[in-house]
């Protein structure tokens, strides 16, 4: 009794799958992108306007992954 092991890729072609890729590549960049500026700017106030805003100085990367990711 002989078995065949048969993989299938949804229909797509080569050229879709690299599309699809180089798609999710730029939405990776473009999301880095934007945590970086989220980053850069909570960073960039003083402790007096990060209190004004009730911000901790600790809590900026969490604050700015959160913005990004999570929404």
């Amino acid at each position: 009794m002989a078995y065949t092991a048969t993989t299938t890729h949804g229909g797509t072609n080569l050229f879709a799958r690299i599309a699809e890729f180089a798609a999710k590549v730029k939405e990776a960049y473009t999301l880095r992108a934007e945590y970086n500026r989220t980053y850069s700017e909570l960073q960039g106030l003083t402790d007096r306007e990060l209190n004004d805003i009730g911000v901790r100085r600790c809590d900026i990367k969490d604050i700015a992954q959160e913005h990004v990711y999570c929404s």
